[in-house]
This record gives structure tokens, sequence and C-alpha cells, in this order.
């Protein structure tokens, strides 16, 4: 779980959460992301399947990326409970990410990005690649942030 303060209002953040432009921003270059489907600014609730490659050159699978937006009070939520569906990414068999935004005091972001997955029997060889691929999203939210509107 990451938790920060983001340097933007929360609305801005509520956007940027669910863009394509910023999932594929805050992941490079480490992962690229493809859709097969015309995204549009926003991600819409429900499937999409996505290709992703190591570096933005290595294929590693196919996933589908599986989105609800919920709100409680002032915090707003995006859930992906999608799935792999091919190739390395596939020993992940449960995967729940949770990003919630919400303002602070002086109407900055607070932000938290959770990942819930298991690999087992991978799951302790894989958490440190997951882990440090979190921390480089989370370095890239910060930078970033600033320039949301």
């Amino acid at each position: 779980m990451l938790k920060q303060v983001l340097e933007c209002e929360p609305d801005a953040a509520w956007r940027a959460i669910r863009s394509p432009e910023v999932f594929r921003a805050v992941a490079g270059p480490l992962m690229a992301f493809d859709s097969a489907e015309t995204l549009g600014a926003t991600w819409a609730q429900g499937e999409h399947p996505v290709a992703a490659r190591l570096f933005g050159v290595i294929p590693v699978g196919e996933q589908v990326i599986d989105l609800t937006f919920t709100e409680r009070g002032d915090v707003r939520f995006v859930h992906d409970t999608g799935e792999a569906t091919s190739g390395a990414l596939s020993i992940v068999s449960y995967w729940h990410h949770t990003m919630a935004v919400s303002p602070t005091k002086d109407g900055r972001t607070l932000f938290r990005d959770r990942l819930l997955f298991d690999a087992e029997p991978l799951s302790l060889a894989v958490w440190p690649a997951m882990w440090a691929f979190w921390q480089w999203r989370g370095i890239q939210l910060k930078r970033l942030a600033p320039t949301w509107t």
C-alpha cells in the first residue's frame, strides 16, 4: 500500500486515476500497455482487455482490467478486480487493486493505492517485482500530479 499527498486538487486526481493516458504514463517505461479497444479520456466501468510489454518490448501477457467506481463520503475509489488471461502475468491468480482519493484540509489530495494479489506458490518470488513497480508508480504519480487540472 502506498499513501501519499499529491500536489493537486482531488477532482483533478480523480480524473487522472480514471485516465488511460495517466495509467500508461505512470507505468512507463517499465511497462507498456496496449488496448484492443478505443479508449476515451476516461475508463468506463467494466472490462478492458490490454496486452502488457516489459520495458515496452518484451511481451509478458494479456490481462483484463475490470473497473468499478465507488464513493463513500468525500472518498472516491477505483477498484480493479481483473485478471491475467495469458503469458507470464497469468501466474497471478487473484488481483484486487484499489485507488482512493480524498481531500486534505489544505485542498490537496490524499492518495492511497493498495494491491492485494496471490500468485501461489510464487507469491514470495513475485512480491519484490510488484513492490518495486508500485514504488515506481507512486513516484510517477507524485511527479505528474502538479500537471493535472
